[in-house]
Order: structure tokens, then C-alpha cells, then sequence
């Protein structure tokens, strides 16, 4: 146990669970797995104020959904709970106190208006905001008095007045920060609450958390922890910081520019494992030509060796891409799974189950989201009430409608009704009228269908039936007349 691998995914519950959150928590996941470590999921709720009723549930269940199962977390304890932030303000109450004793932290008692007024001054003097120290060498015996009196206050980390801090990071190599740049941070709030930086290290070093792996915008913050580590006496567990999300433009990824919730994505169709598969190679790759993956092989593969450093960006269209792969690779019978409560929304129920799975067979390599069956399977199901127009158009000439009536009394008399006995029947009745085999397959599919574009032609024939195809062919010319 003492070498095993304890990875966390550490979210705050304050809405939907963003694309860069399950990108996280993926890699903690497939690290972890990879090296038959631990994946704790904790929730860092310490921020009130921020926290949305059915957060934590709906990341939870976002999480199964996609596959990523934690070892331990609120519905699973391993020993180290709870993992809920919130049910631990005790412990981090304890060992702020613990800081106050070594003279690590002290208790500041500068009210908001007078913070406002040295970030102002310190801004029109063309200096980066950061709170002065005021209270740092307030005696400890006033504090104390000034506490049991009731007045309000914080406690604030000493942070070294002079020197720097230099850490070595898995994916960035070493970093370098001078003290001078790092603020006196506030640990506990004036509420009681933890700040995360004193709860993030106080729970990554009880809960045994080996490896930090998380988004490169924690990197500044990275000192604070490593001074707290020191402070404690405590060893800093191995860092990695993963590269920002990319807008296609090269800004941060952000809603303005598009979707950002898994749970929007998912809403719309996409499968799972194409997200999975998609948001792997947002910062990783296989360091080969391979790009379909599924959640057993990136574990297999995943090592920190091949995460770059610079940006990941996010690209709708290989997402998409992505997903039609993925949905190329169901089968027919899982496919139909995702596609029955689409069909139930169309009204499309009582469908036989064989001849679903037909349809899907012939449709699925057309498929971008399990929701486009919907659209591109509606002749399967009923005889099309319109044409489309260009096809008519450029397909339907003054000649056509006698042929498709031949066409349609050919497979009528066919013995066998297969599709290589339909397409023989179609070429051979070509060869007679001395036509191109175009003139009857183009105009006989927008008499099936209505369209210009669909599945194989003589398959979809056969899975019609020959009632059918023998009926739409023979009140084609009339339809299309009215149309």
C-alpha cells in the first residue's frame, strides 16, 4: 500500500461539469489504472456561496456515464473520508491553528474597505494588487484579545519575504517562483470556511494522494502548497500540470465560443467513447498514426511522457469525426439501444426488432449521432409524401415514368427477391431499353425515398419488400405528376 499510486479529480460543485473538469479527471483516471494505482473522486465545496443543489449528483452520474469509476469517494469510502470538503472543516481549522503556533500564519483583521483601498492605490501605482501585511506583525496576545472580542478576521500564510522556490513538474520540467511574487494567501476565511489551498493540502496528504494532476492554471499556486508541504513538514507529492483547453483561435476555451458541459455534448448525441476518445488526445497522443481509442486501451498506453506542454485545441469537426467512428464500430443491436428513445419521441413505436436492425445495418455508415436515423430512415417506415426537387429535376424525364413501370412489373415477377437478383433484373432491363443502368437506379430511388442519396440501392430493394417497392414504383408517375 505504501507505493501504491493515489490519484484525486478534486471538482467544485458549482454547475455542469466542464470539458476540461472530464479531461482531469481522465488523465488521473488512465494514470492511476495504468500503474494499478487508486482514483479518489473528492468534492471541494469550502465555497459556499458558489455551490448548486444536484451539482455533486450530476457530476457523479456524469462520471459513471463516461466510464471513469473512482476507487473512493462520497458513496465510497476507502478509509480516508469523508470526501466531502465540507464534513472536514475541523481538520483544516486544526492545522491552521497548527501554522499559528509555528508562527507560519497569523491572523489578519483588515476589513474588505480597507483591502479595497490598498489594491486601489497599489493599481494607480501601476503595481500588481496583493495584500500589504499589515496585520503580519500584529503581537500574538493582541490577536487573541481582538478574537475574543469578537472582531472579525482571516488567517494568512507567511509567505518568505526574500528567495525564490523552484519545483520540478512532470510535464513542464522545473519551475522557478520568487517569494516576492507570491501573496500572504488566506487560509481560513472570515467565515471559518478553508480556502482551497490550505484544504487541497491538508486532504492530498491525508488521503495519501501521491500524484497532483490538474490543469496548467494552478501552476501559480503551486509555491503556496509547496510552502504549506514544508511548513508541516510534509512530503510534496509528484506535480503535473496539464496544458490549457484551446478555442480554435488559440484563446482559453469558453462558452462564448461554443459548448463547454460534457452533459451538453452528451444531450446531443455524442457517444461516450467518442468524447473519451476526443478529449484523450486533447494534450496526449500514442506518438503514432492510431486515432481511434477506447477506454481499455488508453490504459494501457497512457503515460505522461507523451502529454505536451503547449495548448490543446478543441476541434468540433474531429469530434464529430470521432463520433461517426465510433458509431461505425457498434453493433447493430447496441446501436439500436441508443436510437429506440429517439424512435419513441418520433412516434415510431412497435417496430419489429429484426427489421430495426436491418435498417441500422444499411444506415449506420451514414450516421453522425444516433439521432440522425430518425431523418434518414423515415421512407423505411412509410411511403415518402415528397421529392426533392432537384433530383426530380435533373433524374425524372418524360421517358422515366414508362420505365419505372417496367421496372416495377421485372420485380414483381422475380422468383427470387434478393438484392443481386434485383440489381441483375434492373441491368438487364437497362440493356434492353439500351439506357444507362443511372436511368432506372437514380429515378427508382426518389420513388422509394423521395431522395437523391440514401443506402445501397439494391439492398435497400430487398428491405423494403417487394410489396412495397412494387407499389411506390407503380404510383410513382402519379405522385410525382402532382408534385
Amino acid at each position: 500500500m505504501e507505493n501504491q499510486v493515489r490519484v484525486r479529480f478534486a471538482p467544485s460543485p458549482t454547475g455542469y461539469l466542464h470539458i476540461g473538469g472530464l479531461r482531469t479527471a481522465l488523465y488521473n483516471y488512465l494514470f492511476a489504472k495504468h500503474l494499478g494505482g487508486k482514483f479518489i473522486l473528492r468534492i471541494e465545496d469550502t465555497d459556499q456561496s458558489r455551490k448548486i443543489e444536484g451539482a455533486v449528483e450530476n457530476l457523479i452520474e456524469t462520471l459513471n456515464w463516461s466510464g471513469i469509476k473512482y476507487d473512493e469517494g462520497p458513496d465510497c469510502d476507502g478509509g480516508y473520508g469523508p470526501y466531502v470538503q465540507s464534513q472536514r472543516i475541523d481538520l483544516y481549522r486544526m492545522y491552521a491553528q497548527e501554522l499559528i503556533n509555528k508562527e507560519k500564519a497569523y491572523h489578519c483583521f483588515c476589513t474588505s474597505e480597507r483591502l479595497q483601498e490598498v489594491r486601489q492605490k497599489q493599481l494607480a501605482a501601476k503595481l500588481s494588487p496583493s495584500y500589504d501585511r499589515h496585520c503580519r506583525h500584529v503581537p500574538r496576545e493582541e490577536a487573541e484579545r481582538r478574537i475574543a472580542a469578537g472582531e472579525k478576521h482571516v488567517i494568512r500564510m507567511k509567505i518568505p519575504l526574500d528567495g525564490e522556490l523552484t519545483f520540478d513538474d512532470v510535464i513542464r520540467g522545473m519551475v522557478t517562483i520568487s517569494h516576492k511574487l507570491i501573496d500572504d494567501q488566506v487560509l481560513i476565511k472570515s467565515d471559518g470556511f478553508p480556502t482551497y489551498h490550505l484544504a487541497v493540502v491538508v486532504d492530498d496528504h491525508l488521503m495519501g494522494i501521491t500524484h497532483i494532476i490538474r490543469g496548467e492554471e494552478w501552476l501559480s499556486s503551486v509555491p503556496k502548497h509547496i510552502l504549506l508541504y514544508q511548513y508541516f513538514g510534509w512530503e510534496v507529492p509528484v506535480l503535473a500540470h496539464l496544458p490549457l483547453l484551446l478555442n480554435p483561435d488559440k484563446s482559453k476555451l469558453s462558452k462564448r465560443q461554443g459548448d463547454v458541459a460534457v452533459e451538453e455534448y452528451r444531450a446531443k448525441g455524442y457517444l461516450k467513447e467518442a468524447i473519451i476518445n476526443f478529449i484523450a488526445f486533447l494534450g496526449w497522443n500514442p506518438g503514432d498514426e492510431r486515432e481511434i481509442f477506447f477506454m481499455k486501451q488508453l490504459v494501457q498506453e497512457f503515460t505522461f511522457e507523451r502529454v505536451g506542454k503547449s495548448g490543446a485545441v478543441f476541434n468540433i469537426e474531429k469530434l464529430n469525426w470521432l463520433n461517426q467512428q465510433h458509431i461505425k464500430l457498434k453493433s447493430n443491436d447496441e446501436l439500436a439501444q441508443l436510437i429506440k428513445p429517439y424512435m419513441q419521441s418520433a412516434r415510431r413505436e412497435n417496430i419489429d426488432d429484426e427489421y430495426l436492425l436491418k435498417v441500422i445495418g444499411l444506415l449506420k455508415e451514414r450516421l453522425n449521432f444516433p439521432e440522425d436515423f430518425i431523418e434518414m430512415s423515415t421512407f423505411f417506415f412509410r411511403d415518402p409524401e415528397s421529392f426533392d426537387e432537384g433530383g426530380l429535376k435533373k433524374y425524372w424525364e418524360q421517358e422515366t415514368n414508362g420505365q419505372i413501370q417496367i421496372l416495377a412489373d421485372r420485380l414483381e415477377s422475380l422468383v427470387e427477391y434478393s438484392h443481386s437478383s434485383i440489381e441483375t433484373a434492373l441491368r438487364q432491363l437497362a440493356e434492353e431499353l439500351q439506357i444507362k443502368p443511372t436511368k432506372l437506379i437514380h429515378p427508382a430511388r426518389l420513388a422509394l425515398s423521395g431522395r437523391t442519396v440514401g443506402p445501397g440501392l439494391f439492398e435497400m430493394i430487398e428491405l423494403l419488400g417487394k410489396e412495397t417497392v412494387v407499389r411506390r414504383l407503380r404510383h410513382a408517375g402519379e405522385k410525382i405528376k402532382a408534385v
